[in-house]
């Protein structure tokens, strides 16, 4: 089983939907700068800059300076966790919905 604290970096991270909204638009680009985020939304550059925080040590996220700048981009394994995490439980899940369908179909043919 994945590493419960890693699961839980990454949920919390991902559970603050102006949060989601960042790290979608982070996925979403080669690489983008904090000034490049802070254009596209109505949140300060402090609390993107925190954001991105979060994002990084939730390890979706890594940075790469260069100036004045640091560009932000999607970390490759980032959601594996996660990812792995669900499909753990979407296994217990589909084996209870296929027993509900043949239950269904017995009781309603």
């Amino acid at each position: 089983m994945i590493e419960a604290e890693t699961i839980t970096a990454v949920m919390r991270a991902l559970a603050d939907p102006t949060r989601r909204a960042v790290f979608e638009r982070i996925v979403n680009s080669d690489e983008i700068t904090v000034v490049e985020l802070t254009r596209g939304s109505s949140v300060t550059q402090g609390a993107i800059s925190q954001h991105l925080k979060s994002l990084k040590q939730a390890g979706l996220v890594c940075e790469r300076p260069e100036g004045r700048n640091v560009y932000y981009r999607a970390q490759p394994g980032g959601l594996e966790p996660l990812a792995d995490w669900m499909s753990h439980y979407g296994v217990f899940w589909r084996e209870r919905f296929a027993d509900l369908r043949n239950l269904l179909k017995e009781i309603d043919p």
